[in-house]
């Protein structure tokens, strides 16, 4: 007993380091990533000219969203922070677009992380140029080869544009091509029309360096990723459990379900964030008793992965409010989806009512009403205009937002609908 006991725990902390593992991965970023070697050596070269030799510099990474950009930058800089000199000088500034929304915000953000609160004071600064110029001043010792360089990421870099005067950017990129401390700007961006947003003064200053993401890889490069991203590293501690995982991980993309369920994705979107969560919902599922990932994971994953939050809201409605949807479903087909209001829908939903009196209870019309506007807080439908305080709540015009295929798929899955209803919602047209 004590041997199984002793066996069953080393078992569970397999598991527990094995998910721990992928998880802490999934929030730091990617594995590297062979595809993209040519990238990472250009931005670990740029860095490493500003960390040890003192350069200025600036350049722009530009991909799709989940194309690895910040994967690549923390890449390079997990590289540069195993070098000494690195480690003790480099100041990092992180700055977001969506969280930075005006220059004072960010010139907050940038003090905060310089740990300059205490050096500012209470001093009053002319301008922006003036207060950013004094920050880095305070950071500087001897020479510009021996003063402490700094980073600036700019994270969701489009946004920035949209400040007023560009005047973050015009000081960042000034500083960086002037002879003053040692700075390079990193911006990271998924515009590829990045440039032609800038101010023509902006524009001069920055260095025109671009390093594009744009995930062009086949579908072979994509299997290759996929067994990368999969396999567990040569310091994992259980080497044996490792080797019959990794082992386990060449063998899965040969099973034609798990080709098929990786080239629906691919052709779906070649987003490595998307394959990433599908392989973080496949792990989850690795037990004492499961230690390795089967073809049946993968599609159940998949599964999970493009889910239908629309639909599965309609999986929580009242027969009522599913009839509901069923009327609009039908106005949009009679009209081609031209908006509806309440009144339509209501007199919809009196024909079947109607027609199939012995097996429907008929609602009043306000509880009807209850139901409608029970779909409009779920966002099932929408109002075209917002409603005025004069206009009547059952006129107001309305556009369902779920699509035939969903109605459709959602019923097939909806538990003891009523025969009649499902059939109404199949029915065609002729008898409207």
């Amino acid at each position: 007993t004590c041997r199984s006991n002793s066996e069953n725990n080393k078992c569970v902390s397999k598991e527990l380091v094995l998910n721990n593992q992928f998880f802490q991965e999934m929030l730091s970023g990617l594995k590297f990533l062979t595809y993209c070697c040519c990238q990472y050596r250009h931005l670990l070269e740029l860095l490493k000219r500003t960390t040890v030799h003192g350069e200025s510099n600036s350049a722009l990474v530009i991909g799709p969203r989940g194309s690895g950009k910040t994967a690549l930058l923390n890449w390079v800089l997990k590289e540069l922070r195993k070098m000494k000199q690195v480690r003790e000088n480099l100041l990092e500034v992180h700055l977001n677009g969506l969280l930075q929304t005006n220059d004072k915000v960010a010139l907050k953000e940038i003090t905060r992380q310089l740990q300059l609160e205490n050096v500012i004071g209470d001093k009053v600064f002319g301008s922006f140029a003036e207060n950013l110029a004094f920050l880095l001043e305070a950071l500087r010792k001897g020479d510009r080869t021996s003063s402490c360089p700094v980073l600036f990421i700019l994270d969701e870099f489009d946004l920035f544009v949209h400040h007023k005067n560009q005047t973050l950017l015009y000081n960042l990129f000034d500083i960086s091509q002037s002879a003053q401390t040692p700075v390079t700007v990193i911006g990271l961006t998924c515009r590829q029309d990045i440039l032609e947003l800038l101010e023509k003064r902006v524009k001069s200053r920055f260095s025109h360096r671009q390093i594009y993401l744009m995930n062009s890889f086949d579908f072979k490069q994509y299997i290759r990723i996929f067994k990368e991203q999969l396999s567990l590293p040569a310091e994992f501690p259980d080497e044996s459990f490792a080797q019959r995982w990794n082992n386990n991980v060449q063998r899965l993309p040969e099973d034609k379900t798990v080709q098929d369920t990786l080239q629906n994705l691919f052709h779906y979107t070649k987003d490595l964030r998307s394959l990433h969560l599908l392989l973080m919902l496949a792990v989850s599922n690795v037990t004492v008793h499961h230690p390795l990932i089967t073809a049946s994971d993968l599609q159940e994953a998949s599964r999970q992965h493009r889910m239908d939050s629309r639909a599965n809201i309609v999986h929580g409605l009242s027969v009522l409010e599913i009839c509901l949807i069923i009327a609009m479903k039908h106005l949009n087909d009679v009209y081609e989806g031209e908006p509806f209001n309440f009144q339509m829908v209501y007199n919809e939903f009196q024909k079947f009512i109607q027609r199939k009196a012995h097996s429907m209870y008929n609602f009043e019309k306000p509880v009807v009403m209850k139901a409608f506007e029970h779909l409009l807080q779920l966002e099932l439908v929408k109002p075209i205009e917002r409603p005025s305080v004069r206009a009547q709540r059952e006129y107001l015009l309305m556009n369902l937002l779920l699509d035939n295929n969903q109605i459709m798929d959602a019923l097939q899955a909806y538990p003891n609908c009523p025969t009649d209803v499902k059939q109404w919602a199949a029915s065609s047209l002729s008898w409207l």
